[in-house]
């Protein structure tokens, strides 16, 4: 497998590099940091580009988590069958 088909869990920095694993919690609350801070409005031109690239980063590293999250979410039914979680099953 190549590497860019390998399922990381690890977010590129402001300057490309990745640092170690992030949880889903850390990453999202760093978001919505970077969200309060950009729309304070007080951030120059260039830390709020810096900043919106690593909220970009951020943003798709959370919804690569759920999205894996969801496709692993499974429940029995009464059938004994996997089927996919929703919250219609009860």
């Amino acid at each position: 497998m190549s590497a860019s088909k390998t399922k990381s869990n690890t977010v590129a920095s402001d300057e490309g590099a990745l640092e170690p694993t992030l949880s889903f919690e850390q990453a999202f609350s760093e978001l919505e940091n970077i969200v309060a801070q950009m729309e304070s409005g007080q951030m120059p031109l260039e830390a709020s580009l810096e900043a919106y690239k690593r909220g970009n980063s951020l943003l798709t590293f959370c919804q690569q988590s759920l999205a894996d999250v969801e496709q692993q979410v499974k429940i029995l039914n009464e059938r004994q069958q996997l089927v996919t979680f929703n919250e219609n099953n009860d």
